[in-house]
């Protein structure tokens, strides 16, 4: 299992956005008992305009975000509340990319007054359900895609998230 990581943004090194996204994705496939599947994705660290650019070309919204991702394959549930089918590494290890903003995220983190690394470490852990085929667009959907962001956080010493 690994991640590469790209620093388009050398603010990132301040963060060790490597080790937070190695231990990210890390947690989430130990999670799905997907630790000898041999999965891989890209990590981009950006700066607000990079993120904003992305985010106009992919999803017309010219403005800046704290992380997107791009899964290599559509994996969604069809029925709202279900669980996403696991991906099988023998067919394609790669399951996507993210990028993740530094300011935005920075921001995030000091008006939630929440240690830089711990949001960023969601951040990757709530994108790399994303390329599993999590969402939180559907009501039930965000229901479970939280639960399990917070349970994996929580087994790597990070207080819940959405209880701010």
């Amino acid at each position: 299992m690994s991640v590469d990581v790209i620093l388009e943004d050398e603010r990132w090194s301040t963060l060790d956005l490597e080790r937070c996204s190695q231990a990210a994705f890390d947690a989430v496939m130990s999670h799905f008992d997907l630790t000898d599947a041999g999965f891989e994705c890209c990590v981009l660290g950006c700066d607000d305009a990079k993120i904003a650019e992305l985010n106009g070309d992919f999803r017309d919204k010219a403005q800046a975000t704290n992380v997107l991702s791009w899964p290599s394959e559509e994996r969604a549930a069809q029925e709202e509340g279900a669980r996403p089918d696991l991906p099988d590494a023998t067919f394609d290890p790669e399951l996507g990319d993210i990028a993740i903003a530094y300011d935005t995220c920075l921001r995030e983190a000091e008006a939630g007054k929440i240690a830089p690394q711990h949001h960023v470490t969601h951040l990757i852990v709530h994108a790399v359900l994303h390329l599993l085929g999590y969402d939180h667009i559907r009501d039930q959907d965000a229901t479970l895609m939280e639960g399990i962001e917070i349970e994996i956080l929580g087994n790597m010493g990070i207080a819940d998230p959405y209880d701010q």
